[in-house]
């Protein structure tokens, strides 16, 4: 009938005290009832073990390992006490749901955030921290006047409205599991367990006060309690309260034990000191023990010598440190006779270290445990059901039916949901057109082609998924009883056949031995009936629209996890630091140990805020620690991590996070740097542990094999390497694993993505249209200019990427240049003057232009959804303008329109546009010209080719000389060769010219008359290209051109000659340049059909043709491999590029004068 507290450091031994005094008295055969080992929760499993080890499994006769949960389920189980299930934690939320709703009137502050997801489980953790403290209704009436605070007296007063109803519904079906420790404390005060029984309790930091309570009632009818306390002499003789001690928590603790002992007046036992030795784990280890009583001393003694069971090590990213470790744990197991269950690796955050550690592990065969628990969110079954409802809620959308259908449960075939994908995304299938059950009646199906096998077998796919899915949602869409929807979500799990390919997969899992996986698959679907189950007991009743329902499940299922046991003894322990204790450690690694996350500086305050907590402190009610307090108790968890290990210790932190975004070292790093002066940080640069033993790099086979790759390189560039790296490769060769894989080592080291010539013959066939002809286009030469490869990709390969039902550029191009081939038509038609076209006619034009056009294609993109009605909108006022400047444009010269949307290159007319190549080889180009215009003047005629352009195009100069931009100058000389044919005369350059097509943004810092703010839209509007350096034309272009012109990139001096900043060049200069560009295509033509296909995509100094290709992960371009070279374009000046230009016609014209002079 007495309390006994059991003092010691970390390492003194308390755990194996307690351990001790069982075994002692299992030998002695003292006439004790029962012995008790209480622990945490978690450390239940690990302590079981050690008893089993320590002592045998005799010891399991008289002794219980239990914690304060696991007493209460025995308790209950041998005293009765409990006839009620105890409600899971998603049935828990579903109850708040209930209980807010019920009272919503009465809730003013809630109001609002109650419609919040995740408030129910704000409010759930609230109402769980009310009752581990022993908050009942009735103290949080008592202090109802006592508080001054407004907004918390609203809080709380509403927190007691739902935390009553909350209890009181409860009641009727269920237990909280809160509520079992009050429970078990009211059972233990009318039964006789645990009399004349011995308790020890150890590996507590505190106690909630229920748990005190529990405490209490032990105290009073066991022998004796044992209590253990990590805590040093000197906190335990400092009676003064100190925040920042380490061991202020542990005080605290005692100090509460002991206001009770003395409340209850219970016996206080002779406390054992175990303090006055070196801590029995740190015996052979005076480097840990260094570290135990200076890392949080002021001040400290420097550790004089080279540490060698210490290891610090500076990585370059997390990857990095993770491969470190996992090489120092097979060094460890391999050459120093640990097993893996000996180590552990522990960090603050798991959750950016789980997939990193999973993988780099599993090269290095290291078997491990994730001590963590699994979200029930990510499993296929919740993903199933979720997107199931997404589906309803979200019309069917792309994004939801396939994370229905990839969840891998819905029996339908990978490669039929591949080809479905495809051709959804083309068609942009969703909402009707997924439920209409005659699809192949369809319209917007069958499109304009036959049904073909294909589709049939696409509608029957479709048939398969909607079937299911539209009898699931007939079921649940309105509002409906709970308990409706709930059998409705069983019977949809049911017609699927979800359970059977669960229970398929668990015997899959069972084959290749994934126990975990077995054990998680095993659990999951009991917890989705329970949870269905829970809703139909506690709401089952309640009418709800099933968004909202899909709400509340939704946050259920976010609620629940699934607790994985090791399926093996010998494994390497992974967890959070807060984790580590109770454990058998030799061997620790903590990573992570970076500024603001070892140890922790941010904690959530919660609903109830710090200040909150404090004034609730002062009425009475104490919770929880504030988030201060908690900042402080971390130091004590680093405690536990830098104290746990017996044998070695390691600690790391990376550099750059995953973006690689640098990160600061924590002052855990620069503490242990001044404690111990001589520790060397280790890097990737420099690793003492492979300088020192070159044969560390050969660990497991695949972080072998890729070490042996850049040992290979080294060789293979004539570098040194190490004398035993052939043998790794002797072995590697003869390995049955790794032999097709050694081969692909030499083909890489040798590798170039750089292709052979394709024959000639070989690609006329690939290049050649139906008739055998070789016809392109100027965009098509363009484009080979650009990177002969991609060019090759495209046109030769014929690669497409999967079409996507949206609209592209190249769509909004075709459907600009055919409104205004449209509008060109109307006018013509009415008869109406450019000159006489006003703005709102323009518009009033376009208009109807573009709605006749989605009427006459109901079938159009631009009539499918809102977003896309829009853009046809915006494009009406984009287009509208546009024309209106053009008009305008036109109505200042005298140029008429003469053709638009002119088609040229057709090989069997006169019309043809012929490139003679080598051996009489014959190419022919064609083309759409968006705009011819025209001008008689003098006797002669001038025509102006303009192009028509949505996105931003300037006229450059550098882009002609390399061949990147000809077709303004092929258009020109096409309509001056065939003149004849189209214009029945003989015509000459007038201009070339960009127009672009736009609504633009006018900005001013003053107010604008609608006179300038026109003048501003014409001047950033106005046409970009070259004009025939004559006044006259220039004129007849713009008539009231004054110093500079709106409509062209020309302007006058005061004297009448052309200003420096004019695009304007002689016929002689145009005749030039179509020479130039005429030469160049046949030399792209020459290039591109001798087989040449390099990868050598042109780049300037803005941008590189690489960053838009659609390719590029197909030649895999890097300028690290051999022969991988950019095609610089040099931005030269006009002058610098005219001579050139010259330069190079007159090589040309005196190579052609040599030629027929031999012939």
């Amino acid at each position: 009938m007495s309390i006994r507290f059991v003092y010691g450091r970390s390492g003194t031994g308390k755990s194996k005290f307690c351990i001790d005094e069982i075994k002692n008295n299992i030998n002695k055969k003292l006439d004790i009832n029962k012995l008790i080992l209480l622990v945490p929760e978690q450390y239940t499993f690990m302590t079981e073990n050690k008893i089993l080890h320590e002592i045998g499994e005799h010891a399991f006769l008289r002794t219980e390992v239990l914690s304060f949960k696991k007493m209460a389920h025995n308790t209950f189980e041998e005293y009765g006490g409990r006839v009620k299930e105890i409600i899971k934690e998603s049935g828990r939320n579903m109850l708040i749901h209930r209980v807010i709703n019920e009272n919503i009137e009465s809730l003013d502050y809630f109001n609002r955030m109650s419609r919040e997801q995740g408030f129910n489980g704000i409010i759930s953790e609230v109402i769980s921290e009310f009752k581990k403290y022993n908050i009942s209704i009735d103290s949080i009436r008592a202090i109802d006047e006592k508080i001054n605070d407004n907004e918390l007296y609203q809080k709380i007063k509403e927190l007691m409205i739902i935390y009553e109803a909350f209890n009181l519904k409860m009641h009727e079906n269920y237990i909280d599991g809160d509520d079992q420790l009050t429970l078990l404390n009211k059972k233990l005060l009318e039964s006789s367990a645990y009399v004349d029984s011995e308790v020890w309790i150890d590996e507590f930091t505190s106690f909630t006060p229920q748990q005190l309570d529990i405490i209490k009632v032990l105290a009073k009818r066991c022998r004796r309690v044992n209590i253990t306390f990590c805590i040093d002499n000197e906190s335990l003789n400092n009676n003064s309260e100190d925040i920042t001690d380490v061991f202020n928590i542990i005080k605290n603790t005692e100090n509460k034990i002991l206001k009770i002992m003395k409340e209850k007046n219970i016996a206080y036992d002779k406390p054992v000191n175990l303090n006055n030795a070196i801590p029995y784990r740190f015996k052979d280890n005076l480097e840990l023990d260094h570290i135990e009583k200076y890392f949080f001393s002021y001040p400290f003694n420097e550790y004089d010598k080279n540490p060698e069971r210490i290891t610090l090590y500076k990585a370059s990213n997390i990857y990095d440190e993770i491969e470190r470790v996992s090489k120092s744990i097979t060094s460890l197991v391999r050459e120093n006779g640990y097993r893996y269950r000996d180590i552990s690796v522990v960090c603050r955050n798991i959750d950016d270290y789980e997939k990193i550690i999973s993988v780099i592990f599993k090269d290095y065969n290291i078997p491990y445990f994730l001590d963590k628990k699994i979200q029930l969110l990510s499993n296929p079954l919740i993903v199933l059901i979720s997107s199931a409802f997404e589906i309803l809620l979200k019309n069917w959308s792309y994004e939801s039916v396939f994370k229905y259908l990839k969840s891998g449960l819905t029996g339908i075939d990978n490669s039929y949901i591949d080809r479905l994908e495809n051709f959804i995304l083309e068609y942009g299938i969703k909402g009707y057109k997924w439920t209409s059950r005659e699809i192949v009646n369809e319209k917007w199906f069958i499109g304009n082609s036959e049904l073909t096998d294909d589709k049939v077998l696409i509608a029957e796919i479709m048939g398969e998924i909607r079937y299911p899915l539209m009898t699931f949602h007939n079921k649940i869409n309105g509002k409906h009883k709970v308990k409706d929807i709930c059998s409705a979500i069983y019977e949809f799990l049911v017609d699927v056949k979800v359970f059977d390919r669960i229970n398929e997969w668990i015997k899959n899992f069972e084959e290749l031995g994934l126990e975990d996986k077995v054990k998680e698959y095993s659990q999951v679907e009991s917890i989705v009936i329970d949870i269905l189950d829970q809703a139909v007991d506690v709401i089952g009743e309640e009418r709800l629209e099933y968004s909202e329902f899909f709400r509340i499940l939704s946050s259920g299922f976010a609620n629940e996890e699934i607790g994985i046991i090791p399926v093996a003894l010998d494994q390497v322990n992974i967890g959070d630091i807060a984790r580590i204790k109770g454990r058998d450690v030799k061997v620790l690694y903590i990573v992570g140990i970076n500024d603001g996350v070892i140890p922790a500086s941010k904690k959530e305050e919660g609903l109830l805020s710090d200040r909150d907590r404090t004034t609730l402190g002062e009425v009475g009610i104490n919770l929880s620690s504030t988030t201060r307090n908690k900042v402080f108790e971390e130091q004590y968890l680093l405690y536990i991590a830098l104290t746990i290990s017996s044998e070695y210790l390691m600690l790391s932190y990376p550099m750059a996070d995953f973006e690689g975004k640098s990160l600061r070292p924590s002052i855990v790093i620069s503490r242990m740097k001044k404690i111990f002066p001589n520790l060397i940080e280790e890097s990737a640069i420099y690793d003492s542990k492979i300088l020192e033993n070159k044969l560390s790099k050969v660990i497991a086979p695949i972080p072998t094999f890729n070490e042996l790759i850049i040992s290979m390189r080294k060789d293979f560039d004539k570098e040194h390497i190490e004398h035993y790296w052939p043998e790794v490769y002797e072995w590697f060769k003869n390995n049955g694993e790794f032999k097709d894989k050694v081969k692909n080592i030499f083909k890489g080291l040798s590798y170039s993505n750089i292709g052979d010539k394709v024959p000639r013959n070989k690609l006329r066939k690939l290049y050649q249209n139906d008739l055998e002809k070789l016809v392109f286009s100027v965009s098509k030469l363009e484009k080979y200019a650009e990177c002969p490869f991609s060019y090759f990709v495209q046109y030769g390969l014929k690669a497409k990427n999967r079409k996507v039902y949206e609209f592209t550029p190249p769509d909004l191009g075709s459907f600009v240049h055919e409104m205004l081939d449209s509008f060109t038509n109307k006018v013509r038609e009415d008869g109406i003057l450019w000159s006489d076209l006003s703005n709102e006619k323009c518009k009033e034009i376009i208009s109807n232009l573009i709605d006749k056009k989605l009427m006459d294609e109901s079938n159009s993109i631009l009539n499918s959804t809102k977003k896309f009605k829009y853009l046809a909108q915006r494009f009406k006022r984009v287009i509208s303008k546009s024309v209106s400047v053009i008009a305008s444009q036109i109505g200042k010269g005298e140029f008429e329109v003469f053709k638009t949307e002119f088609d040229f290159g057709s090989y069997s007319s006169g019309e043809a546009i012929t490139l003679d190549l080598n051996d009489n080889e014959k190419v022919y180009l064609q083309g759409r010209i968006d705009r011819i215009d025209k001008l008689d003047l003098d006797g002669e005629t001038y025509i102006r080719v303009i192009d028509y352009k949505t996105g931003a195009k300037k006229f450059d100069l550098n882009e002609i000389y390399y061949g990147l931009q000809m077709q303004l100058l092929v258009y020109l000389d096409a309509l001056i060769r065939n003149s004849k044919y189209i214009l029945d005369k003989q015509v000459k350059p007038g201009a070339i010219l960009y127009f672009k097509i736009d609504d633009p943004i006018i900005k001013s810092k003053k107010e604008m008359t609608d006179e300038e703010v026109e003048k501003e839209v014409l001047s950033a509007l106005k046409m970009k290209g070259l004009v025939l350096k004559d006044a006259r034309v220039v004129k007849a272009m713009d008539k009231d051109i004054e110093g500079y012109s709106l409509v062209i990139p020309a302007s006058f001096k005061t004297d009448g000659s052309f200003k420096a900043t004019s695009d304007v060049v002689t016929e002689e200069e145009f005749r030039i340049l179509r020479e130039y560009v005429n030469n160049k295509m046949i030399e792209i033509c020459e290039e591109m059909l001798s087989g040449d296909i390099k990868i050598q995509p042109t780049k300037n100094s803005n941008i590189a043709h690489c960053e838009y290709c659609d390719f590029s992960s197909i030649c895999q371009f890097d300028t690290e491999i051999k022969d991988n070279k950019y095609k610089i374009i040099i931005n030269k000046s006009a002058n610098d590029i005219w001579n050139n230009i010259k330069k190079e016609i007159d090589n040309s014209n005196k190579l052609i004068k040599v030629e027929n002079e031999e012939v």
